[in-house]
């Protein structure tokens, strides 16, 4: 046995989980600054521009979303915060008993308190795993309840193309149909309840695939799940 204190030489578990940097978390980021005012040239005939990340942040369901996920990170946070107090505390603890302990009993106390901190840091990641997933899942429900909103204001606007706003550097404001999409959605839905997924548990379904992104309409579909952060 080293001379340091037990709860220095433990490893330490990564506990500190947050929403990420998905397509919800990216609506709690500061907005950039305004860029300089640009003139337009006319609106392109059948020219359509849609953002779905847009569309996420600024509807009222997106938003639900958000403050659900900041209330499962909260718990997952408390959950694992509270179990490292204890490890701490007790490896405090046997750092103190340090001189009335014979060297056997010392390093098999400190042994079992190294694998209750390892198996702290197994489920601080399982944690983290399923914090992303269960996000993922939220979103491609707001994508399957996004779609055919799509499409519907693709057909009134007259669309002949749809765009990804992210991949036009500057367009005309009168092309982009996000916020038509987002008040159609928000008649139809504002929230609706989900629960932290379990990833530990039997069929649990691992977290994968892009969430969809509608750019002309087509057969109907059911959206892939979004893309792991």
């Amino acid at each position: 046995m080293t001379s340091k204190p037990i709860a220095a030489g433990l490893c330490a578990a990564a506990i500190a989980l947050t929403a990420g940097s998905s397509v919800l978390a990216q609506a709690a980021a500061p907005a950039p600054a305004a860029p300089p005012a640009v003139t337009h040239g006319p609106p392109l005939a059948g020219v359509c521009i849609f953002s779905f990340e847009t569309a996420i942040q600024t509807s009222t369901v997106g938003h639900a979303v958000d403050a659900r996920m900041q209330q499962i990170v909260a718990q997952v946070n408390a959950e694992l915060t509270a179990e490292k107090s204890g490890i701490d505390n007790d490896a405090k603890a046997l750092d103190a008993r340090r001189a009335t302990l014979d060297q056997a009993t010392l390093e098999s106390q400190a042994s079992q308190l190294q694998i209750r901190a390892n198996a702290l840091q197994r489920k601080a990641q399982l944690r983290d795993r399923e914090v992303t997933a269960t996000e993922q899942k939220a979103v491609a429900r707001i994508s399957q309840e996004l779609e055919p909103f799509v499409r519907q204001t693709y057909q009134a606007k007259t669309c002949s193309i749809l765009l990804q706003r992210n991949s036009v550097i500057i367009g005309n404001p009168a092309m982009d149909i996000t916020p038509a999409v987002v008040t159609g959605l928000n008649g139809k839905i504002t929230t609706f309840a989900f629960e932290r997924e379990h990833l530990d548990q039997p069929g649990a379904a691992q977290a994968g695939g892009a969430p969809p992104i509608v750019q002309t309409p087509g057969p109907a579909r059911t959206p892939a799940a979004p893309a792991k952060r």
